[in-house]
């Protein structure tokens, strides 16, 4: 079994790492931990590649620790930040805490030999007292040593840094020993913003226990045009799917620049490295299939998702911008709906009145060159209301078929579409 930084390095997961670890990896796995920011009720993709990070510590044979931060998240972390963040009250942590303990059991394996653990630093932190912190954990750090920390000097400059900010790696620091000694954790992992807190908590670990802890960060992942990874235009691209449809999910990684492709699948899929070499080679020889992006999309969306949710978004995906089978079923309707790709055709309120024929809402969609043809397409049985099929020429439009939304989605053949919308 290759080790965790063999994987790191082949894959674009690693930045910087201190030089023992190499061979402490060498003499067998180790147990590590991420810690992840309770300040939202949801990861987002921007937190994929600490996620996969965590993965890959577990998928080597080490043991991986999930740390929620519960107890930091009432404090706020200075790390790539030029403002003070806005505190949230000790409730919405929690709750926020919670929900991204459910979204990481999508990734890590929580059973069996090596299995992941899930921690929250509200735990030991709120019962710390202020006395025994300053003792214990204050007492080892000089103000020059804080003010070198790029968290910190980057503030100074600007707005300045609040005492609470200020502090906050010497709270990361005594998370990392805290786990050291209560979990046997000698491996703390984050992007490439979290060295320096990583480095002091490898110092407290140091000079209280006279023992040698490790740390690694990951790159700041940016696209090939150059922009930060893991926004689109509606801004973040979240884990929960109320939040992020799986289907506008899927289409963010269908959208990939064919420059991205490889890397991507490498960060963010488990394929193995000869997988990942053929389906960018295909991509190479024909980029117009775009074989690499469908791939990625379905993988990373299966992964979040489950296979369900990625077989719809597919589906959808494929019955609206071709490259599929066919039209999608019935079950994608509702999904292909979501997409701001289809065509809209506002009908006003008073023209709808008690509802509309049929034939001429096709007309006005577009979808039919005049009544008679309206008529022969229904006959032939051509046309889809709400992704059910219609043979009935005599068929209206109701409120019913709106179903609570502001459209009907009509259908023609098998790709065509138009939301009709009242308004």
């Amino acid at each position: 079994m290759r080790h965790l930084l063999d994987v790191y390095r082949s894959r674009g997961f690693l930045q910087q790492a201190t030089p023992g670890l190499e061979a402490r990896l060498a003499a067998g796995p180790i147990t590590a931990y991420v810690g992840f920011d309770p300040t939202a009720d949801s990861l987002h993709v921007g937190n994929l590649v600490p996620v996969m990070g965590l993965a890959w510590v577990q998928r080597t044979g080490g043991t991986p620790i999930a740390l929620v931060g519960g107890g930091t998240g009432l404090v706020g972390d200075p790390s790539g930040k030029q403002k003070e963040r806005p505190l949230l009250p000790p409730e919405r942590i929690q709750a926020n805490a919670a929900a991204i303990r459910t979204q990481l059991t999508r990734f890590l394996r929580f059973e069996g030999p090596g299995a992941a653990r899930l921690r929250n630093n509200a735990d030991w932190l709120r019962p710390l007292g202020l006395m025994d912190f300053l003792r214990d954990v204050g007492k080892h750090f000089t103000v020059s040593y804080m003010l070198q920390k790029e968290s910190v000097r980057s503030r100074l400059g600007t707005e300045g840094i609040s005492f609470a900010e200020f502090s906050y790696m010497l709270i990361q620091a005594y998370d990392f020993w805290h786990l050291f000694r209560s979990e046997g954790c000698e491996l703390q992992l984050g992007g490439s913003d979290q060295w320096g807190n990583i480095t002091a908590g490898i110092e407290l670990i140091a000079r209280r226990e006279q023992r040698e802890a490790h740390g690694a960060v990951f790159p700041l992942i940016t696209t090939a045009a150059g922009t930060k990874f893991g926004k689109s235009e509606a801004g973040n691209v979240w884990l929960d799917p109320a939040k992020t449809s799986p289907y506008r999910f899927y289409q963010f990684w269908l959208n990939t620049d064919d420059r991205d492709v490889e890397p991507y699948l490498k960060l963010f899929t488990f394929l193995e490295p000869e997988e990942i070499a053929a389906v960018a080679a295909e991509q190479r020889a024909d980029p117009a299939r775009r074989t690499g992006q469908r791939r990625l999309a379905w993988e990373v969306t299966e992964l979040v998702h489950g296979r369900e949710e990625a077989e719809r978004a597919r589906q959808a995906s494929e019955a609206l911008f071709g490259g599929g089978p066919g039209a999608a079923p019935p079950d994608a309707e509702a999904v292909i709906a979501e997409s701001d790709e289809l065509p809209v055709v506002t009908i006003r309120a008073e023209d709808f009145d008690d509802g509309i024929p049929l034939v001429d809402a096709l007309v006005r969609a577009g979808l039919a060159s005049s009544k008679a043809d309206a008529r022969r397409g229904i006959q032939g049985r051509g046309y889809y209301v709400n992704g059910e099929q219609v043979g009935d020429v005599n068929r209206r439009l109701t409120a019913d078929d709106f179903g609570g939304r502001n459209f009907v989605l009509l259908r023609k053949g098998k790709k065509n579409y138009v939301k009709l919308v009242v308004g």
